[in-house]
């Protein structure tokens, strides 16, 4: 079996921490529960140096959270230690529905998963960066997908209204819904795990 980085250990260990307190949903939880026990056996490592865009000079802010709850502050902490290892992407694909800042007011980064520290295919871990007052465009994925994330940000599933998870908060997405985001006056900063339960491509 393969070993795993040290950090990507103690990031992926404060993450289900933090998703299994904050996923409310039962079906979310379900999702955590399974995507964390198929990580106990560790997938390839990835070779190479990371990358950054411009919008990840938002890192900072995004990442500074007022917060009460330990296990937050260690998954961002965790997150920190793993950050100059990743490669940050901007979607490839978008329409209509994405403000006209969105191509250099994002970022995407695969943790786990294709193109991530570890490469696999049964599950995604990533993050997604977003400068203030920027709207992701509409999207949907088929593969389950729990999403734990900071203040100030809004989504949107469905037809259903805008609203704010809060800090920490997370929903959960059924496969192929549509969703999207937008952030405020502050830079969106958002965790998300799939279950690749059917192929799906991040485009």
């Amino acid at each position: 079996m393969s070993s795993r980085n040290e950090s990507l250990q103690v990031f992926l260990d404060a993450t289900f921490v933090a998703f299994d307190q904050f996923a409310n949903a039962p079906e979310a939880r379900h999702s955590v529960r399974q995507i964390f026990a198929a990580l106990e056996r560790p997938g390839a490592a990835r070779a190479g140096e990371g990358s950054r865009l411009p919008v990840c000079a938002q890192l900072d802010v995004a990442l500074s959270v007022d917060t009460s709850y330990p296990s937050l502050m260690r998954l961002i902490e965790g997150f920190k230690g793993i950050e100059p290892m990743l490669e940050w992407r901007r979607r490839s694909k978008y329409d209509h529905t994405a403000s006209g800042n969105f191509v250099d007011g994002h970022a995407n980064a695969m943790i786990i998963g294709p193109g991530g520290l570890e490469e696999r295919s049964d599950l995604w871990i990533g993050v997604t960066l977003m400068a203030p007052h920027v709207r992701y465009p509409d999207h949907d994925m088929r593969p389950r997908k729990s999403i734990s994330c900071f203040p100030r940000e809004k989504f949107q599933q469905g037809e259903g209204d805008w609203f704010s998870p809060g800090i920490g908060g997370s929903f959960y997405n059924v496969p192929d819904i549509k969703h999207a985001m937008r952030s405020l006056d502050t830079p969106l900063f958002a965790f998300w795990a799939l279950l690749a339960e059917r192929p799906a491509v991040l485009k």
